[in-house]
């Protein structure tokens, strides 16, 4: 078999799915674990998934990253609130070993790159060559229910693109072609994007509004949708979002066609009140008293809004209130 091999860095909701669908799928899989590697070092791990359950009696599980033999590529499928300590995360690379973050978010790549030049330990050679960084975006609807056990609930699309400094398009590469490929034959939809920050654009269209506003009305999907003056405060920060996407596509790409549809407003809403009910992760996150991933999602948003002079008051709003919320809510 010619499939690639993988490392899982977050064996959660995202990483756990999409790591056991690849194991299941034959390919060479390994899973960095923290809680739960007891746990699924002896019992493996267990998918309950529309796609079709399936359990891995035996995995390779690791508690430390140097103990990973090298891999192809590294899932990287961590909240962003980890990134900080990705250099100490991550396992050995193959020759052509690529990083792909499987994470939520505007401006991941280029912070995690700077991070990595900052952290590496030959950072005073100038001739060190980080790792191709990609992008991935899930669609999917999943969460971990416990230890080693993970159910999907709806979609699972992944969408993977290649991170390019200046923020341009960039043709997907031979490595990211048999990503695909791998991904695909372990049953996860798989497309090729030549534009991962209008497609991370994009994502946030749907992220903003409902991680957020989840937190904040303590709600799931479905009670928001449910709710006339809700839906209007998620359409209105909707097209914020859009407004900004648009703005720093034609700045980054002056004269270019790299734009968001206003039609994608009412696609998402009405794909949402289609969609099986659904906590989202920010609202799992703030439940478990996790730290929310608001600067990903909300604060690079908003400071490339100022840096382009658009207003967007509510997704300022709506980034005040949650991090007052995400202060408050700490454990003790």
């Amino acid at each position: 078999m010619n499939n690639l091999s993988y490392a899982v860095i977050g064996t959660g909701a995202v990483g756990g799915y999409y790591g056991g669908r690849l194991q299941q799928a034959g390919c060479e899989v390994h899973f960095l674990l923290r809680s739960d590697y007891e746990q699924v070092r002896s019992q493996g791990l267990i998918v309950e998934s529309i796609a079709g359950d399936f359990m891995l009696p035996q995995v390779n599980a690791y508690r430390i990253p140097a103990d990973i033999p090298p891999v192809d590529v590294a899932l990287i499928a961590l909240k962003t609130s980890h990134n900080s300590q990705i250099h100490t995360l991550l396992p050995k690379l193959k020759p052509n070993g690529v990083l792909l973050f499987l994470q939520n978010g505007f401006g991941i790549e280029s912070a995690v790159e700077q991070h990595l030049k900052k952290n590496s330990p030959q950072q005073q050679n100038e001739k060190t060559l980080l790792p191709d960084i990609l992008g991935g975006l899930c669609f999917i609807c999943s969460n971990k229910v416990g230890p080693g056990h993970i159910r999907h609930i709806d979609y699972g699309r992944l969408v993977v693109g290649a991170h390019q400094a200046a923020g341009q398009p960039c043709e997907p590469t031979l490595r990211m072609r048999k990503i695909a490929k791998d991904f695909t034959c372990a049953k996860v939809p798989t497309n090729l994007t030549n534009d991962l920050p209008m497609a991370r654009w994009r994502k946030l269209v749907w992220n903003v509004p409902f991680n957020g506003l989840s937190v904040l009305l303590n709600a799931s999907t479905d009670e928001m949708m449910a709710d006339s003056n809700v839906r209007s405060l998620i359409r209105a920060l909707m097209e914020e979002v859009v407004s900004v996407a648009n703005s720093w596509g034609e700045q980054v790409s002056p004269g270019s066609d790299r734009h968001l549809d206003n039609s994608i407003v009412d696609i998402m809403l009405a794909h949402t009140e289609n969609m099986l009910p659904y906590r989202t992760s920010m609202k799992i996150d703030y439940d478990e008293k996790r730290p929310l991933e608001l600067a990903a999602i909300l604060g690079n948003p908003i400071i490339a809004a100022k840096s382009l002079n658009i207003a967007t008051p509510k997704m300022e709003m709506l980034y005040q209130q949650l991090t007052f919320l995400n202060v408050a809510n700490k454990p003790a």
